[in-house]
């Protein structure tokens, strides 16, 4: 059975580690979310006067890049993507603020960005490239909130493990440049948006809480739906929260403005199929969907990783969310790691790898973590306990002792968690 099984392992993935083809099934979701290869596409017809590019996202700055590339007129504008991100550009202005909440440089970008559309013309065209991670790189509270306790508000919910649509629903309810904000300012202008997504399915009203998308109207109170993550707020957040929007249900626009998705979660992990094919897998899709707890998505992927055919991956997206317990480093893909490793039986000959397209997974600096079915036997002799790394949210240090981080740095885009389990 062994002679047998090794067998087919070579037939499969001859002269290649499984920890290789995990990576470079990582890498090829990531290089097929990359500006330079998804935007020019999407780009529009020339206008008759000025096209302004505004941007807000991990992936903005690249984006803009890819603009100045590929679109045969000249460009000029702003876009503000994370600290340590940015990429030259010629015209375009690339600043940088704060994520996952927002600082006092958010703010700059989000007034930067209104400023960029003002007194434009229809005859004028703005291009908003918007990605993750735009909802804290671009602040503008509503008039009363302080900076300090929006900072707060997002902060509570994000150790409560909120989901973000939740976060990004509440962020747009107290925001002048969200939820259509940006369009709002552009006025007559055309607007095409191009959106590089990183929300579960796609709706570009969530895609950095959606600054040039009119929402649909909340029939309920967000107040409420943060009710279970015990948040504390203030009585003017209170008031907020919990009545209706007062903004407007509509924003200036025109029949030929567009809204393009050039990436997403599911492109993202079609490339990674193909790669898998061309390797000799059977790649099975579980969807680029999966939320919840890192726990219960380990426990369910690990079913179906025993019930699977030897020769398979199971690859995955989505966005699973962390309730912060410790003071630990880590985030949501390394936590599914180590829970992984933690329902694996001995005998489960089991390979994974659990990222972050963006090449950072929380607080952790490193994009996730890989393992193979040697590691636990590997932690066990180095005394390093699962549990008790879990208990204080310090996943991100159990790899970086035991060996398996994943380091990509900045990948200058994001299509949300990527997950591959392979059987060989």
């Amino acid at each position: 059975m062994a002679a047998w099984r090794n067998a087919a392992r070579r037939r499969l993935v001859t002269g290649i580690a499984p920890r290789s083809i995990l990576r470079h099934l990582l890498d090829s979701a990531v290089a097929s979310a990359q500006p330079d290869r998804c935007v020019s596409s999407f780009l529009p017809d020339l206008p008759k006067g000025r096209t302004v590019v505004v941007g807000a996202g991990k992936a903005a700055a690249a984006m803009a890049r890819a603009v100045e590339n590929f679109f045969p007129a000249p460009v000029e504008g702003v876009v503000v993507t994370r600290y340590g991100a940015a990429v030259p550009c010629d015209a375009i202005q690339v600043l940088e603020a704060a994520h996952p909440i927002a600082d006092e440089a958010s703010i700059v970008a989000a007034k930067s960005m209104l400023a960029a559309v003002k007194g434009l013309t229809r005859d004028d065209l703005v291009l908003a490239l918007i990605s993750g991670g735009g909802s804290a790189l671009m602040s503008l509270p509503v008039e009363g909130v302080g900076l300090a306790e929006k900072q707060a508000l997002v902060g509570q919910l994000m150790r409560a493990g909120a989901p973000i649509d939740l976060l990004n629903r509440m962020r747009r309810r107290l925001s002048q440049i969200k939820g259509g904000g940006l369009r709002q300012a552009i006025g007559a202008a055309r607007c095409v948006t191009l959106a590089i997504s990183d929300v579960v399915g796609d709706d570009p009203a969530l895609i950095a809480s959606g600054p040039t998308i009119v929402p649909p109207a909340d029939t309920g109170s967000l107040l409420d739906e943060m009710a279970p993550y015990r948040v504390a707020v203030s009585p003017l957040l209170h008031e907020l929260l919990a009545s209706q929007p007062s903004g407007p249900s509509t924003i200036p626009s025109r029949q030929d403005d567009e809204v393009h998705i050039v990436a997403s979660p599911r492109t993202a992990l079609e490339s990674a199929a193909g790669e898998a094919r061309r390797l000799g897998l059977t790649p099975i899709l579980l969807g680029d969907d999966i939320e919840g707890s890192p726990a219960e998505a380990a426990r369910r992927h690990l079913a179906m990783w025993r019930e699977a055919a030897l020769g398979s991956v199971l690859l995955s997206g989505g966005e699973l969310t962390c309730e912060v317990r410790g003071q630990g480093r880590g985030g949501p893909n390394h936590e599914f790691a180590l829970e992984l490793m933690r329902a694996a039986a001995p005998d489960d000959a089991l390979w994974a790898i659990a990222c972050d397209t963006d090449g950072c997974d929380g607080n952790s600096q490193v994009a996730g973590a890989i393992f193979g079915p040697d590691s636990i036997c590997r932690a066990r002799n180095q005394g390093l306990d699962i549990r008790s790394f879990l208990a204080r949210n310090d996943s991100a240090a159990f790899f970086a002792e035991l060996g398996g981080p994943v380091e990509t740095g900045p990948t200058q885009t994001n299509v949300n968690d990527f997950r591959a389990l392979l059987k060989v």
